[in-house]
């Protein structure tokens, strides 16, 4: 799948036409969630009692490499065009994807059942699952609410008032590095316990944060300090998601993560997609108000959850 992602990656490089471009950047991202097939790997060859531990560091690394992109790429792009990132992305995945070729360890858990089977019962898991079902709407909610702040801030840095570039927009980024921090620590407190309270704390924090991130439209500070905050809550968040959805079933744990992630990217390319309606009609106050909306939906669905989990009694996994 890197591999495949190098390629096609390599077509929007060379795409000479935006019909080209957009083929090559949908194909790239069908084969680009690897990324995710790692995490599950990773969790299969963790021992259960280092669990969130693992997922922390894994995801603190895809969480890096996420913010690191905006940086490198807006560096790339001021000074060798935009087809130059895709030329080096191309050129790092076919690495990697030889790398991974040559270093991890085989692994084969059959399931019992056909591909098409294992689709279905993908899907089923919504019905059959609650916690599943809970999560996943919490996970949407919350990556829908941090995708608004990261599609929108560009437009607010290159506006009247900040006029960044967009080697400077790239390095703003940078401040996102903070989440990096918080995963592994969110981790270590899942494998002791506590992965409600993360989730609580998390969920709280990213509403809150948008109070700062709407005074951001100004003042440089309120703004650094509210993506930080929301970069910490939105990783905490996500860290403690997958390890109550992991705990769930071993044996089906990729097809739990397959249904969560799915879910979790559908609310983030809706918070996208909802982000430049808010911009156009309201501007950064707009914007503000439904990032904020969507954390607080996120917060007040954990405590359903939380509601609805005390009323029916405790599982093994809450």
């Amino acid at each position: 799948m890197f591999g495949a992602t190098a390629v096609f990656l390599l077509v929007s490089a060379a795409a000479p036409n935006g019909a080209v471009l957009l083929a090559g950047t949908a194909l790239a991202a069908i084969t680009s969630v690897a990324a995710q097939v790692l995490v599950t790997f990773a969790v299969a060859l963790a021992n259960p009692e280092h669990r969130g531990r693992v997922v922390g560091t894994v995801m603190s690394g895809l969480l890096l490499g996420g913010l690191l992109a905006r940086t490198v790429s807006g560096m790339l792009s001021e000074f060798g065009g935009w087809r130059t990132v895709y030329w080096v992305n191309a050129v790092l995945l076919t690495v990697v994807a030889v790398l991974l070729w040559r270093v991890l360890p085989r692994l084969h858990t059959p399931a019992g059942m056909s591909y098409p089977s294992l689709l279905r019962s993908t899907v089923v898991l919504f019905r059959t699952e609650p916690v599943l079902r809970w999560r996943a709407v919490i996970a949407a909610l919350s990556l829908a609410s941090f995708n608004v702040f990261w599609t929108s801030v560009t437009f607010l840095l290159v506006g009247d008032h900040y006029s960044w570039s967009e080697a400077v927009i790239g390095l703003f980024g940078l401040v996102g590095v903070a989440g990096t921090i918080a995963t592994p620590v969110a981790g270590r407190l899942a494998d002791r316990g506590y992965v409600q309270w993360v989730s609580g704390v998390g969920t709280a924090l990213l509403a809150m944060s948008w109070l700062a991130i709407a005074a951001g439209a100004t003042s440089l500070v309120w703004l650094l300090a509210g993506a930080i905050a929301l970069t910490v809550a939105q990783q905490s968040v996500l860290n403690s998601n997958q390890n109550v959805i992991y705990a769930l079933a071993p044996e089906i744990r990729n097809r739990l993560n397959s249904a969560f992630m799915t879910a979790f990217f559908v609310g983030g390319a809706a918070g996208s997609a909802l982000t430049a309606v808010a911009w156009v009609r309201g501007g950064w106050a707009g914007v503000s108000a439904l990032g904020g909306a969507l954390a607080l939906a996120t917060f007040l669905v954990w405590v359903a959850e939380r509601v609805s989990t005390t009323r029916r009694g405790p599982t093994p996994t809450t």
